[in-house]
């Protein structure tokens, strides 16, 4: 009874280590040794097999974390790798084709919906140890800059990166117009959409454009 209930403790531990800083796990030792320990578990209760089913599943879905963080970093990698020149890319298409936004999206609600739905996805693959990393490399308290052996930032680095894009996607929709009218346009509604985005509850994007 002692060994069961000191079993179900573990298992909870398991559980909101897996759930809540996945990145421990890996590489192949780590994993082995959580095999390991899953295996001596499951051997206290054999009879239902309850303990057995519940450390199935938290493994499935510790290996589906781990794929997906994975599958995003490959994403993020294709983006980090050098263009060629923007410039001379505008330069060699027509003035007809060069669209701006609000011939794509007049409407600053559903524009402000749509960087909402971008922070979300952002955010959400931002982990604990994420933070993590960042702190446990700072130099000091005084200079706030990370040492170059930080690696694992990767999702902090795209949020980040992403607020940037936002600010010189608004400022470039903005000076590219020659017209001071069509510009006062523009600059009405990129104010529209940043208190759409306040009202939503995305400060995020709202201080980008800012």
């Amino acid at each position: 009874a002692k060994l069961k209930s000191f079993a179900a403790k573990i298992i909870q531990l398991l559980k909101e280590w897996t759930e809540t800083f996945p990145y421990d796990f890996q590489d192949e030792k780590s994993m082995k040794e959580l095999k390991e320990i899953a295996h001596r578990i499951t051997q206290c209760d054999e009879e239902n097999g309850t303990v057995k089913k519940i450390i199935s599943q938290m493994t499935q879905n510790l290996l589906m974390a781990l794929s997906a963080r994975s599958q995003y970093q490959e994403i993020k990698e294709k983006f980090r790798q050098p263009v060629s020149d923007k410039g001379t890319i505008l330069k060699t298409k027509p003035q007809s084709t060069q669209k701006d936004i609000l011939s794509v999206c007049c409407d600053p609600l559903i524009l402000a919906q749509q960087l909402t739905y971008i922070e979300l996805e952002r955010v959400s693959n931002i982990y604990p140890e994420d933070l993590m990393q960042i702190v446990s490399h700072m130099d000091s308290l005084d200079n706030h800059k990370c040492r170059s052996d930080v690696t694992k930032t990767y999702n902090l680095e795209a949020y980040d990166n992403w607020f940037n894009c936002l600010s010189m996607l608004v400022a470039t929709e903005i000076c590219r117009i020659v017209k001071k009218k069509q510009r006062t346009r523009m600059v009405e509604f990129f104010i529209d959409v940043a208190r759409e985005c306040f009202n939503i509850g995305n400060f995020n994007s709202m201080m980008a454009i800012i």
